[in-house]
């Protein structure tokens, strides 16, 4: 009987299903995580009023406390022309929420002692003691100086590298990094950083905070410390010790139909500006982006959030050291760099710690329990914070860009509203 019973589990094994996704969260009523349900009930109304007035095709909006999902939100369409609906495990272009997973990553190697933060970069990236600073223009000329210190490894995660983006057309060097096209898919990160250390920095290192390929750069420096290819180490460090199996630099044929269609606004009506089947999320990129590469699902991105709040840990699996969480989590940046502005939008009350954003004071109507709270968002409008001190996760994804944060900092503020009993201790 015994033989019977062994043979019968080990079939079992063998012939249960394959998951193609994670495992979710546990769910829990909100009310037996201290959230009130007719609070939450709001954030549903507002998330269907962004659809239903045409300002978003579509989102996906998880929200966990003590370790379990209080609310899910499904709202909207995946693809507003074929008329898909959106589901839970639809794929989303998560762009700058790739530069959190980039940091965890890199801070794997410092758990290893492989580096240390203020180490110059230069000491593994050879070319970055040459590079010369914009200080200036005299008429037409660009005026360039030497660096007055060395750009560290703190610098990078922190964001005061010197380094631009291109993004935002705040010096000539962002108009030199636009020219070069730094983030052309086509090219490896080895070329992006060939063309990289021919420009000047925007700033000398330390001075400002400048939102900055800088993220890029620590994805070479992970393949340079590791000898390993970015997508594999993700893997290996970060994407299968916590089951986030939809979580890829591209997405394969047999989930594409799970990817969410991108939009932009044309003639004040959404627009798509990526498709699915033919998204260039379809194919592998030569080069892989740390700072902006990744294609992910709500309930993976809130698997690394919480193994975030639970300090390094989920489900037996751990990624981090607990003060190494801390030291990631916690504002960097000296007292006359903060609050950080993000191009044109400030953020008030903001630091930043190793490539999270960090809310180092409470303004007025901001609740207690949110200082502390870390995140960052994405180009396509995507958003997550994780509240250590309310043990509370909020991960919201949407496809529309440029990106509006307003969409759900609006929820964000319902959400703490809703908070009404002491986070369970950890």
């Amino acid at each position: 009987m015994r033989t019977l019973y062994s043979a019968l589990c080990l079939a079992l094994v063998l012939f249960a299903p394959v998951r193609a996704v994670a495992e979710p969260l546990p769910s829990t009523p909100p009310e037996r995580v201290g959230l009130v349900t007719d609070s939450l009930a709001e954030i549903d109304t507002l998330m269907k009023s962004y659809v239903d007035d045409g300002k978003l095709a579509g989102i996906v909006l998880l929200i966990a406390r003590d370790g379990k999902v209080a609310h899910a939100g499904v709202y909207g369409k995946m693809d507003l022309e074929a008329g898909q609906p959106m589901r839970r495990d639809a794929l989303f272009r998560i762009y700058s929420m790739t530069k959190p997973i980039t940091g965890v990553a890199l801070m794997t190697l410092y758990d290893e002692g492989r580096f240390q933060l203020d180490d110059p970069v230069s000491k593994y990236l050879s070319g970055f003691d040459q590079v010369k600073v914009f200080a200036g223009k005299e008429g037409d000329t660009i005026k360039l100086v030497d660096l007055k210190r060395p750009v560290t490894i703190r610098d990078l995660m922190r964001h005061t590298a010197g380094l631009a983006y291109g993004l935002f057309p705040a010096t000539p060097v962002d108009a030199m990094y636009t020219q070069a096209r730094l983030l052309d898919r086509t090219q490896n990160l080895d070329s992006m950083l060939e063309r990289l250390l021919k420009l000047p920095l925007a700033a000398q290192p330390g001075e400002k905070w400048m939102y900055s390929i800088a993220v890029d750069v620590q994805g070479k420096l992970i393949e340079t410390l590791s000898g390993k290819p970015l997508d594999e180490f993700f893997s290996q460090r970060v994407f299968k010790p916590l089951a986030m199996h939809d979580t890829s630099f591209s997405v394969p044929a047999t989930k594409l139909d799970r990817l969410t269609v991108n939009y932009g606004k044309k003639d004040g009506s959404l627009s798509p500006i990526d498709g699915s089947k033919t998204s260039q999320f379809a194919t592998a990129p030569a080069l892989l982006s740390g700072g902006g590469g990744l294609v992910s699902t709500a309930d993976d991105y809130l698997r690394f959030a919480q193994m975030m709040l639970n300090r390094g840990e989920l489900d037996g699996a751990r990624i981090l050291k607990p003060e190494t969480v801390d030291l990631m989590t916690q504002s960097h940046l000296p007292d006359d760099l903060v609050p950080i502005k993000l191009g044109p939008l400030p953020l008030p009350n903001m630091g930043f710690g190793l490539d999270f954003a960090v809310r180092v004071k409470t303004g007025k109507g901001e609740p207690a329990g949110s200082l502390g709270e870390y995140g960052w968002g994405g180009a396509a409008s995507t958003q997550f914070f994780v509240a250590p001190r309310e043990n509370l996760i909020y991960v919201g994804m949407t496809q529309f860009m440029p990106s509006t944060p307003l969409y759900f900092q609006e929820a964000s503020k319902i959400l703490y509203k809703a908070v009404r009993e002491p986070a369970n201790a950890k």
